[in-house]
Formats: C-alpha cells, structure tokens, sequence
C-alpha cells in the first residue's frame, strides 16, 4: 500500500483566489496624497499586471534544471525603475549545477552577467550581488563568441574561461548597457546546463502546480515593493534634493555610485540639474521616475539622458532642465505629464561621485541659469529626436 503523500495541486481558481487580496493592500500602500486620484490606482492595477506578467515568465519556463534567459524588467515590465540605457535579463539556476553561457559581445558600451542571491521576488527581502563578471574579460574568438563555464568547481581538464558559482546563487542576471543607442548591437547570450540530459523531460503534475501556487506571493513582492519609495524620499525632505542612494544590497551594479530625489514641479516651473562630470568615468546617466517609482517611458519621451546623448557645457558642467514643457535646449528631460515623481542618476568606474545641485526657476526664464551658448533645438528636431529614440530601442534585443 502506497502511503506516501504529496501536496495538493494548486487549481486556476486557488490562483485568482490568493490574488484577491492584492489590490486592496495596493491601494493601501499607494501615498494618502495620491489614492484618489484615478490614473494613479490606475498605474497601481498596471504594476500589478506588470508584475504578473514577469512572474508567470518564470512559471512557465523558470526551470533551474533547463534555463534560459528571459526578460527581467524594461519599459513593459517596469518594475524596480529600469534603468532607460539597461536591457536586463536572467536565468534560474542551482547553485550545485554545471552551466555554461555562450554567446556575442556585441558592441554596446558594456555588459556584466551578476550571480545572485535569495531572489527578491520570491523572499520580498533585498539581497545583493554576491559577483559579476564582465564579459569584456572573457575570451573572444575571430567573432566575438565567448564561452564560459559557470559551477562551483573547475570541471577536470578544463581550460578555457571559468567562473565560480557562489554557494548561495540562484540566478544569473545580465545588464547590457547601451550608451550610442541607434550604432550600438545588444549581447546576445544563452545558457545550457550540462549535468542534466540533453531532452528535457515531461514536467509533472506537481511541478506545474508548484510553480503556479507560487506566483500570488511573487507577485504581491514585485508589484508593492517600491509603491511608497518616492513618498518616503518626500518625507525625508529630499523633495527637488538629491541625495546618495545605496543600492549595494539590492542587486546594484559593483562600481556604480546612484544619488536619487524626489521632484515636485508645477507647469509653468522647471528645474536646473548641475554637476561637473568626473574627469574620469566610464558611464553616467539621469533618469525620471512617476510617484509610483516606474521609470518615465524613454522610448516614446525625451525622459532620460547618458554621458553620449548629453552636451557638456565648456567648464565641464553638465546641465539639465526637467519641465512639462520643452524649453528648447539639448539636455531636456520631460516629466512626460507626471508633476511629480523622482530624479535618479548614476555614475559608473568614476574619478569622483558628485551629487548635481537643483534650482526651482520659473520657465520662462530657464535661459537666464543657462550659459549664453547653450543651443536651441526646434519642435522639428526634437520630434526627429525622440522619433530615432523609440526606433533604437524597439531594435534592442529584450529576450
């Protein structure tokens, strides 16, 4: 007689019955200031499918034993404020398993393959990077292929590329940053575990479940995580002030400063963004962020900026204005209707990290805080603009 007993499968309605829940602690995490306002609950039903979207990637092909790398997040699943130069992409893996990653440069300004730790989605705890390699330090052929071997022991007998797998690792995440977006092609990569058959078998009924059974709580994680981060920088004071940002325990980049604030502009305001550039400095950037901490769609909107789109002044001061309307100057970022929301920048293998200084000035003056020579770009151009934008990346490799 068969006693042995197993957990019991999760239905489509168990699904739909533990997500229930979920909107009324949305609504509740959304900043008092905000929750009536319609588009805003809105936005809070959009990160919810977001974050449904991403997860159930995992569901169906998250197999630690069979990975691939999928999407992480970008503009359609803009959860944990994407950076606008960044594609992201990860793979489930286990720490004791043999893997190797294979694939093309490409030529995008650089690209970093991260192992990480408890995966936030499922914990709803941060947890930093525990390594990242670049792949610049792989081994190219006539090509630009690399191969690397990824597991917590060099196999025997090997010697080409080697990376140590952390005991704790339980994903792989790749960051490709783009800086001249319309010249530049994405790394293409893929991922085989070799101490497992080749054919991947038939999934069990109890694998599918679990992987269903699992999704409402990833799902609450990914969707609430940041709803009430742009609030708390608001109550800290830090309302058109910028400040560091630590992002060493949340997976950030090795090497990468972030300063972050909150801006709060009406339509006939504008904000002036300064800081001199580090003599030294192999990639910077500046976001916009809504209330709810979604990175501003800088496909469709002149919303973000990096050190190969931007125009540095002649004092080697870069400037930046941030309006609802455009003042017709090269480094606009456009609040793309948000009156309110947040400012993020970064710094990468810098000479020095300094935090930009903001002024509040009326818009109709925004020349007068610009040096003489600063250009004008028509309506003309800048539609020419952020028309070459969205082309360059709806090319941009996603999956």
């Amino acid at each position: 007689m068969n006693t042995s007993t197993t957990a019991p499968l999760a239905s489509w309605e168990d699904f739909v019955d533990d997500l229930r829940p979920l909107q009324e602690k949305m609504l509740s995490r959304i900043p008092e200031r905000l929750r009536d306002d319609p588009r805003i609950r809105q936005q809070a039903y959009r990160l919810m499918l977001m974050a449904t979207a991403r997860t159930a990637i995992d569901a169906l092909v998250g197999d630690r034993r069979y990975p691939t790398f999928v999407p992480e997040i970008n503009l359609a699943i803009n959860l944990f404020q994407p950076n606008a130069d960044t594609v992201y992409k990860s793979a489930l893996i286990e720490p004791d398993g043999t893997y190797r990653v294979t694939g093309y440069r490409g030529s995008i300004l650089f690209a970093k393959l991260g192992q990480l730790g408890p995966d936030m989605l499922r914990t709803g705890e941060p947890s930093g990077p525990l390594s990242y390699l670049d792949l610049d330090d792989l081994t190219l052929d006539d090509k630009g292929r690399f191969s690397v071997i990824v597991s917590s022991e060099r196999p025997d007998g090997y010697t080409g590329d080697w990376w140590q797998m952390d005991p704790k690792a339980i994903k792989l995440m790749l960051r490709q940053i783009s800086y001249d977006w319309p010249n530049e092609v994405d790394t293409s990569i893929a991922i085989d575990r070799l101490d497992v058959p080749a054919a991947k078998p038939r999934l069990s009924a109890q694998q599918m479940s679990d992987n269903l059974a699992e999704l409402p709580t990833m799902i609450a994680n990914a969707s609430m995580f940041f709803v009430a981060h742009v609030e708390k920088m608001r109550a800290d004071g830090y309302i058109n002030k910028l400040k560091v940002y630590d992002l060493t325990q949340m997976s950030g980049l090795t090497g990468q400063s972030y300063y972050e604030g909150a801006y709060d502009i009406g339509d006939d305001e504008a904000l002036i963004v300064a800081v001199k550039v580090p003599e030294q400095v192999k990639y910077w950037s500046l976001i916009l962020t809504n209330d709810l901490y979604e990175t501003t769609d800088w496909s469709n909107n002149h919303s973000s900026l990096n050190g190969s789109q931007a125009r540095v002044d002649d004092d080697g001061y870069f400037r930046a204005v941030i309006s609802a309307k455009d003042p017709g100057v090269p480094n606009w970022l456009d609040t793309a209707g948000f009156v309110s929301g947040a400012i993020q920048g970064r710094w990468l293998d810098a000479s020095d990290t300094p935090i930009p200084d903001i002024r509040k000035v009326p818009f109709d003056k925004v020349r007068e805080y610009l040096p003489a020579n600063t250009p004008t770009v028509s309506a003309e151009q800048r539609d020419a603009t952020i028309r070459a934008r969205r082309a360059a990346q709806q090319v941009r490799k996603l999956w």
